[in-house]
């Protein structure tokens, strides 16, 4: 029973379904395995291990009687804590939220636990999910499971620790400007950002109806395997009625994408940090890849990324962050993590037409960047310009542009995946980040699959 938790959930809801293993049994080994590894990362916050067993009963029942819950019948969960869930305190990170019981599940909880699956957990994210590091004044650090003296990024932190560690097979993150990327990219995993627009945010922390700042945020899911994305990106997708900006756009089968003939820009340096050498190897180990595989492999990068540096911290701290306040006083929180503190103290409040000028800015930019893809089907490039850094490093002054390579797809709204491409002189993981045109979510996913087959995905953290 012991390697079942280090198979995929797509793996695992099959042999459930062929009754090779049970819903107890499966879900008994995944809170083993927390219990066995959460003491020294921090990454399981919250627990809800009697609802689960139950729900694991139930599911077994169901199966007995020839009844599927379905398509994730019986797989274990854990789930951002940034993400309500009915009957489970979620915090978002936030002391105001402490104590915060939801009365109902975000719609993308809901929707998984519709389909079958048992949630388990909440995952550690910081303050409002508005850091690269993962700690808070409620819960405190997470750990990355290859080295605890490294972050696991943020803010989706808890989620991939705990998903490369064999804790749970898939969790949901969310991204404003990497919070799904860093993460996966830290811990070794999987990933995807979808389109703006694809995925509700009806629950979450930073919920929908934010202004200008609307697009930024989406929920996309983390997990071991490529494969698992592609099961899960369909299940949590399309409009719940509540999110007026959930478009109901079709979403293609990455396996029914032609790989053969796409047309990939490859980049190594945005022009604002240069990677680290292993970084470089790791694009190029996947550039080659791709170049075997048949795809037409080209060496660009858009000269817009390089003349906006700031341009994804303007836009969300251009009112002098009161969105943010006004999330803070919405929760009740009047103490907040330094981290936050310090990025408000930060935030330049422009005028109006000085604001107003900015959003121009800001849609010219998305502008030369659709222009830029009307050339290719795919960007291949680095997550970040390191491997994971020693706690809060990522933070400090000298080392924020070398996170400047995921902000860019948060801005165009454009689906962005992270597959393992490589390891670092001391171990770490070195994520590549596969980058789609608007919608095109199954050209990302099929080009990450052929990179995880080819360059070998996940590995086993040493704990």
């Amino acid at each position: 029973m012991s390697e079942i938790i280090y198979q995929s959930a797509k793996s695992i809801a099959q042999d459930i379904r062929d009754k090779k293993v049970s819903a107890t049994e499966v879900l008994e080994a995944h809170l083993a395995r927390i219990e066995e590894v959460n003491p020294v990362l921090n990454a399981v916050v919250q627990m809800a291990t009697d609802r689960a067993r139950s729900e694991a009963k139930k599911a077994d029942e169901s199966l007995a009687r020839g009844e599927s819950l379905g398509p994730l019948h019986g797989v274990p969960f854990t789930l951002k804590d940034s993400i309500d869930t009915e009957g489970i305190i979620t915090t978002g990170g936030t002391l105001g939220r402490a104590n915060f019981v939801p009365e109902k599940d975000a719609t993308v909880a809901a929707r998984l636990r519709d389909a079958g699956a048992i949630l388990m957990g909440k995952t550690n994210t910081p303050e409002l999910t508005l850091a690269g590091e993962t700690n808070n004044l409620v819960y405190g650090q997470t750990n990355n499971p290859f080295d605890v003296t490294r972050t696991t990024g943020g803010s989706s932190g808890g989620a991939g620790a705990i998903v490369t560690t064999g804790g749970a097979p898939f969790d949901i993150g969310s991204d404003t400007g990497g919070s799904v990327r860093y993460p996966t990219h830290f811990c070794g995993i999987a990933g995807i950002k979808p389109n703006s627009g694809r995925v509700p945010r009806t629950g979450h922390i930073v919920p929908y109806g934010m202004g200008a700042v609307d697009s930024l945020t989406q929920n996309g899911p983390m997990a071991r395997y490529v494969e698992d994305l592609s099961l899960l990106l369909p299940i949590i997708s399309g409009p719940d009625w509540k999110d007026p900006y959930i478009v109901p756009m079709p979403l293609g089968d990455p396996a029914s994408v032609k790989i053969n003939g796409l047309r990939v820009c490859v980049y190594i340096d945005n022009g604002i940090r240069t990677p680290t050498p292993e970084t470089i190897a790791a694009v190029n180990a996947a550039a080659k890849a791709l170049s075997d595989a048949g795809l037409a492999i080209a060496e660009d990068v858009p000269k817009v990324i390089a003349e906006n540096p700031d341009i994804s911290n303007n836009l969300s701290g251009s009112d002098g962050r009161a969105w943010t306040r006004r999330l803070l006083a919405k929760y009740g929180t009047t103490e907040m993590h330094p981290w936050l503190e310090r990025r408000m103290a930060k935030a330049t409040e422009l005028s109006s037409s000085e604001y107003s000028a900015m959003l121009e800015q800001v849609d010219a930019f998305r502008s030369d960047m659709l222009s830029f893809m009307e050339n290719y089907d795919v960007i291949v490039c680095p997550v970040a310009a390191f491997p994971a850094l020693p706690h809060e490093a990522s933070l400090l002054d000298e080392n924020v542009p070398g996170m400047s390579y995921t902000g860019t797809f948060n801005i165009t709204g454009w689906p962005a995946a992270v597959v393992r491409g490589g390891t670092s002189p001391d171990g770490l993981p070195i994520g590549v980040q596969v980058v789609s045109r608007p919608w095109r979510e199954d050209v990302a996913l099929a080009v990450s699959q052929l990179l995880e087959t080819a360059l070998g995905g996940w590995q086993k953290p040493p704990r």
